[in-house]
């Protein structure tokens, strides 16, 4: 249940903190490097053993944060010494056998073996080479791990290894090569083979170096003792060779029994790239920087397949059987001329995740999601035969997403799924409109709802001995996360903390506490050791997310409101009220970027500087609201879908009619009302100013999407499909197509190396505004910044145009 959080190393050598006075706000005080408002700790994780919480830190206002601990008993957090870092391993790094006596992780590239009651560790490998993936398989008999893409078992009892899999690039051999032994296949010798003979004057040298270099003597001794475990391996001729053509070999898993191997095989595609020139750089030449495709370009394709190691055979795993397959999206409707009925009818491209393995390796389930993103199959495997049953089908005609469904944006990325028992599968579906567990009998395909209602399942986690999920939700308000214990039969789940606001939990391998990341909305995050059960004991760890200067100004509490949108929708927004009168009544909106994102909430902004400056707007008489338009997170599948082929359409009309609520409800000026976000925000940013011209006075629109056929393919084309498929869909939604309707004034702010959004992207509409004969607009470009700006001159240049923007403009 572990959540990260940013962090953010900024390189700079200041290290005091002087104490300017916080009233009143002005952008310079605010925009200062981030240090002066506290430090917060973030990336929390448990030691296997539990014996530590370890989180990063920095309350010594360093250049970047440190690796601090606590333990069970002492909550005084202490800096992690390097050696104890080294030693220690992650909770969620290790893999324990069916009975839970003991778990093998790797570390540094070696694999490990711990007695769970003893502590014994044992040491299975000690190579040069990466050794990683470690799992328990042979009925737990055997550790299985990867070493450069190939499979090893490792058997405890007697310390022998076998090679499992010989994966080989290129094509297989036409001619078997003949010897004594009979037929083999061919191999291919390579330079490791061979053993460099030396000269005696080569040979002196040699040992004349290692005599005189600890350094070169240490990894030369490492080395050899790396080489001598290499040659225990199994020759590679012992073992079946699968050749993998021009394609990568990934996700290769072992069934619980050792027989059955399963992996994919991914041929990149070939699709230009973009570049991204940097005009400031310490040679004084420019240099590119290699940039990403754009939407509709070509995409990597994948195979699925079991290597059976008992019938020495090898199956490919045919997406043809997957039911609904075939299936065309709806807005093909919309371009008759592409009717494509009298054809046969094509499969779709997928993506085979998993498979996960019942306990005993009963059964096997897989999760697919089409490379559409329209689908998501959750599928019996029988790996003997390659064929797939199906268990769950979830179809969205815009697409799969929601929380622990899978990958957002671009599809195939596998859910959080598991086994309860040897034959109950548990998942998360959208199928009711809002992210909720499920269980199903695999055997007889009974389901049962687990939770239900109108909030959603954000995280959930499989007690140890399979009683319980530990589960993070917003039913009690869709801006607060809170977390339960629920029962595996789904009867009620018991609240366990109580903090308003949000509770990032992270439980300890005992489950007998937890750790919480806990921030308020006006409150930085904090850490905090409970009890793991209801009215358990709550202790706070740490206490520096404030320093004394932020605390100097009270910062409000954003009032949570609700209006009703002009669809009926109820809208969840911050309201900043304006702490004095202006004559001019002005009002700004702060739009959120990400567009999946969460911002009208009771914890602590990702957009904290935005936070601060909207304090600071409303301290000189502006009215600020901050809007969960559609398409934000938080609020269940129509929300998050509700901008499906029309971005601009629904989730600018909430802005819209925001404004129209602070004119009604709050008397501001309707000729008065500002706009202004980042990324996305700055998208919205520019519709507004192109297409609701007599709503919006002003706007700031930063590191903005101006053009969605320019951005990248995984965001884009679940939202809005193929440019060259849905042309309809890129023309209603991108700004470069509206610039015609702009009247109001319209500051632009761009990172010139920004490889997320391209400043190409603010160049092409900088060139269409000028060609239209625009006058009241500007753009300011910061040629050291990409998406995120990291230095304070910059962010603070840019918000003091806002401003000016706002103050000239506005009042």
């Amino acid at each position: 249940m572990k959540k990260f959080f940013p962090v953010i190393f900024l390189f700079t050598t200041t290290s005091v903190f002087s104490q300017v006075s916080m009233a009143p706000l002005t952008v310079e005080k605010i925009m200062r490097d981030e240090k002066w408002i506290g430090t917060s700790p973030s990336n929390t994780y448990w030691s296997a053993d539990g014996k530590y919480l370890f989180f990063s830190w920095n309350p010594e206002k360093a250049v970047s944060d440190s690796i601090y601990y606590i333990t069970k008993t002492n909550f005084t957090p202490q800096k992690a010494s390097i050696s104890l870092q080294r030693e220690a391993t992650s909770a969620d790094e290790i893999k324990y056998n069916v009975s839970r006596t003991a778990y093998t992780f790797s570390k540094n590239g070696d694999v490990f073996l711990q007695d769970v009651k003893s502590g014994n560790q044992k040491r299975i490998t000690q190579t040069n080479d990466d050794e990683n993936n470690p799992v328990f398989s042979f009925n737990d008999s055997k550790i299985v791990y990867s070493h450069n893409q190939n499979l090893y078992a490792w058997d405890i009892a007697t310390g022998g290894t076998i090679q499992l899999t010989n994966f080989q690039s290129g094509t297989a051999p036409t001619q078997p090569v003949t010897n004594a032994g009979g037929p083999r296949r061919r191999q291919q010798q390579t330079g490791n083979d061979k053993k460099e003979t030396l000269t005696a004057q080569e040979k002196w040298l040699q040992e004349d170096q290692l005599e005189n270099f600890d350094v070169l003597r240490s990894r030369k001794e490492k080395r050899d003792l790396a080489d001598s475990m290499n040659k225990l391996l199994p020759k590679i001729k012992d073992v079946k060779a699968i050749y993998t053509d021009d394609k990568m070999v990934n996700g290769v898993e072992i069934s619980p029994d050792g027989r059955f191997v399963t992996y994919r095989l991914y041929k990149p595609a070939t699709a230009k790239n973009t570049i991204v020139p940097n005009y400031v750089t310490e040679s004084g030449f420019t240099t590119d920087i290699p940039g990403r495709t754009k939407v509709g370009a070509p995409q990597g394709t994948s195979e699925f397949f079991v290597f059976d190691r008992e019938k020495d055979t090898v199956i490919e795993v045919k997406p043809d059987q997957i039911p609904g397959i075939t299936d065309l999206p709806d807005y093909v409707k919309y371009y008759p001329s592409k009717d494509t009925s009298k054809k046969k009818p094509a499969v779709r491209e997928v993506s085979i995740n998993g498979p996960t393995w019942s306990p005993k390796g009963t059964y096997a389930v897989v999760d697919i999601h089409s490379l559409d993103n329209k689908d998501r199959w959750l599928m019996l495997l029988d790996a003997a035969t390659g064929k797939l049953k199906l268990l769950n089908r979830q179809r969205d005609e815009a697409w799969i997403g929601g929380p622990d469904i899978g990958y957002l944006f671009g599809g195939g990325s596998s859910g959080i799924i598991g086994w309860i028992d040897e034959n109950t599968f548990w998942y998360q579906s959208e199928e009711t409109g809002y992210s909720h567990l499920y269980k199903v009998n695999v055997a007889s395909g009974e389901k049962t709802v687990l939770t239900s209602g109108r909030y959603e399942v954000q995280q959930a986690q499989l007690s140890a001995d399979k009683k319980y999920f530990y589960i993070i939700t917003n039913e009690v308000h869709p801006g607060e996360q809170q977390y339960y214990r629920l029962p595996v039969t789904g009867s009620k789940a018991e609240r366990i903390t109580t903090m308003t606001g949000a509770n990032q939990v992270v439980v300890s391998p005992d489950e007998k506490q937890i750790a919480i990341l806990y921030s308020y909305s006006n409150k930085p995050w904090e850490l905090y050791i409970q009890e793991n059960k209801p009215s358990g004991k709550l202790q706070q760890v740490t206490n520096q997310a404030m320093s004394d200067e932020f605390k100097s100004y009270p910062w409000r509490d954003p009032e949570l409101i609700t209006f009703t949108a002009r669809d009926g929708a109820k809208v969840y927004a911050r309201l900043y009220r304006a702490a004095k009168d202006v004559p001019s009544r002005p009002a700004v909106i702060f739009v959120h970027g990400a567009g999946y994102l969460q911002n009208a909430h009771k914890y602590w902004s990702y957009y904290f500087r935005e936070y601060m400056f909207n304090n600071m707007l409303a301290d000189n008489g502006y009215t600020v609201m901050d809007v969960d338009y559609r398409g934000s997170a938080g609020y269940g599948r129509d929300w998050r879908t509700a901008i499906y082929r029309h971005m601009g359409g629904k989730d600018l009309d909430d802005q819209v009619d925001a404004a129209k609520y602070m004119v009604d409800k709050f008397g501001v000026n309707p000729k008065h009302i500002g706009i202004y976000g980042g990324s996305y925000g700055g998208f919205i940013t520019l519709m507004a100013m192109f297409t609701q011209p007599d709503v919006f006075a002003a706007g700031a629109g930063l590191r903005s999407v101006t053009d969605w056929a320019h951005y990248n393919h995984g965001y884009t084309s679940d939202i809005l499909n193929e440019p060259f498929n849905d042309s309809i869909a890129y023309k209603q939604s991108s700004p470069i197509y509206f610039a015609e309707g702009l009247k109001g004034h319209l500051l632009m702010c761009h990172g010139m190396v920004d490889v997320n959004v391209h400043f190409q992207d603010i160049v092409r509409l900088s060139q269409r505004l000028i060609e239209l004969g625009k006058n009241n607009w500007e753009l300011a470009v910061y040629p050291m910044e990409s998406h995120g700006f990291v230095e304070p001159s910059s962010w603070t240049d840019e918000y003091k145009r806002i401003y000016k923007l706002f103050e000239t403009n506005l009042k």
